[in-house]
């Protein structure tokens, strides 16, 4: 993927071009249709995505409990945690997102700390939301 598919993108805004040349090394973009199942409440953590364009409803136990869009991300909890995954999520427009699997988020997190924090802060954050 050309590095010119991360910029605008919150979660890269702070890398420099050779960095986001480097991210974009081990993502993929892909386009999803309306409907489409990113991932389900249960399975287990192979991909982290990031949001590029469209939007998609979370659920939680058959409750919608977000909205997400451009420069949300998702998928970072199991990969961080080893959990399973706490929710469903599905394109509620058609969606193009960023894909990771976890060894290239790994890889990210080794090269590039401050990405690696960001994605650690929204778990945290998440985290409380959820025993709350």
């Amino acid at each position: 993927m050309d590095e010119s598919h991360l910029q605008g993108i919150p979660l890269f805004d702070q890398l420099s071009n050779r960095e986001r040349r480097e991210v974009a090394q081990l993502a993929d973009e892909i386009d999803l249709a309306e409907g489409t199942a990113l991932v389900r409440q249960g399975e287990f953590s192979y991909e982290f995505f990031v949001i590029k364009d469209g939007t998609a409803s979370v659920e939680r136990d058959g409750e919608h409990v977000a909205e997400l869009g451009p420069g949300d991300f998702l998928g970072e909890m199991g990969i961080v945690t080893g959990a399973s995954r706490n929710a469903s999520v599905t394109a509620t427009t058609p969606l193009c997102v960023i894909v990771m699997s976890e060894q290239g988020l790994r890889s990210v997190s080794r090269a590039h700390p401050e990405v690696a924090e960001k994605i650690r802060e929204a778990v945290r954050e998440r985290m409380q939301g959820l025993s709350s």
